[in-house]
């Protein structure tokens, strides 16, 4: 079985909410590689799949409830986000596909490869275009500020013990 580095448990109070974010971007991108190197219903798919699902899932309702919604309230940042937030939604469309299809299935890995692509296009343009604007909004407190209601967040949907879509 893959062994899966995990985002602290323990918020850094010094961390800004760039700084948590890419820590949790990391674990996504760690997941997404290894669960398309998978075949077949194996028990290492299962346990990959439930992983990422779960981050991906407590990472967007904090992401969205204390990154994205305050930057919706300004004018500069509503555009960003909205795009952001279509992104989040087309990753949770791919999630309820590998949901309803048997890991068996062969076209389970190509939705599988799709998620994966298409969460690594939304880390690499939200760390390399969006949180500059961002930066641009936002003041240190703030993002101070966000980066423990988010972590806070972040945590309590990352340990419900249930299908994180349903």
């Amino acid at each position: 079985m893959a062994v899966i580095k995990k985002v602290k448990t323990k918020n850094d109070t010094s961390k800004n909410i760039f700084e948590i974010l890419r820590e949790s971007h990391e674990v996504q991108r760690d997941l997404s590689e290894k669960l398309i190197k998978t075949s077949g219903d194996s028990e290492e798919r299962r346990h990959l799949f439930t992983l990422l699902k779960n981050e991906l899932f407590a990472h967007a309702v904090a992401e969205d409830r204390y990154f994205y919604i305050p930057l919706m309230m300004t004018d500069a940042g509503l555009n960003i986000t909205r795009h952001a937030l279509s992104e989040h939604h087309e990753m949770d469309e791919l999630l309820e596909q590998l949901s309803q299809t048997e890991f068996s299935n062969p076209g389970w890995l190509s939705i599988a490869k799709k998620l994966s692509d298409t969460v690594h296009h939304h880390l690499k343009e939200e760390e390399h275009s969006f949180f500059q604007q961002a930066g641009k909004i936002l003041d240190e407190k703030q993002k101070e500020k966000l980066a423990k209601q988010y972590h806070a967040e972040y945590i309590k949907y990352l340990e419900k013990e249930k299908d994180a879509l349903s």
